[in-house]
């Protein structure tokens, strides 16, 4: 498995596109670094990532190995997983890397208990600057760690997506905006966009 590793440069922009550097954010740092050694960075559909999580790395993800929502070739499904599938379309290679379950063992346990007590009651400033500590140790080890104490390496749990399409685009008949016509519903013989189906569905 390649180790050849992110720049600081590339990390100090990847920080900024999202905003702060957190564990989430090293860890997609690390699952794209994977990717480009062993994949290539994306100008095009030529690698599509399948994240199983919408958490903060996803961002590394989008920045560095060109893969986006924009393009079509970055899809979320929504599972709640630390789980990063990789598909190369010209000649079938895939990966998908899975998060290790006590990836953050005893910090990680840790920094949940002080990120609940954070929003249940308050933080004092000893326990403020305990949670800052343990979020910046914990994403050092995983900038840090072997790729293979991180994830684990599986098959695709489905085969490489098709590419985007270009569609027709369709009214509602409700709100008058126009929508994609994969994404249309019918309701009484109206052609709806999925907010006015759902908002006529609670009544």
């Amino acid at each position: 498995m390649s180790e050849a590793r992110m720049s600081t440069k590339c990390i100090q922009e990847t920080t900024a596109f999202h905003g702060h550097w957190c564990p989430g954010l090293a860890l997609g740092i690390r699952v794209a670094e994977w990717a480009v050694n062993e994949m290539g960075k994306s100008p095009d559909e030529e690698i599509v990532a399948v994240v199983e999580t919408d958490m903060c790395g996803v961002d590394a993800i989008q920045f560095l190995t060109g893969c986006t929502f924009g393009k079509g070739n970055l899809i979320h499904r929504d599972y709640g997983k630390n789980a990063f599938s990789f598909y190369r379309r010209r000649d079938g290679k895939a990966m998908r890397l899975v998060a290790k379950p006590d990836l953050f063992g005893e910090k990680g346990r840790l920094l949940g208990r002080l990120h609940r007590k954070k929003l249940r009651e308050g933080l004092n400033e000893e326990e403020a600057r305990r949670l800052e500590r343990t979020r910046e140790e914990i994403s050092t080890h995983i900038m840090e760690a072997p790729l293979q104490e991180l994830f684990e390496m599986k098959k695709p749990i489905e085969p490489v997506p098709r590419k985007a399409r270009i569609l027709t685009s369709l009214t509602c008949e409700s709100c008058g905006e126009q929508m994609m016509e994969s994404r249309s519903r019918r309701f009484q013989e109206q052609i709806l966009c999925i907010p006015c189906f759902e908002a006529l569905e609670r009544r």
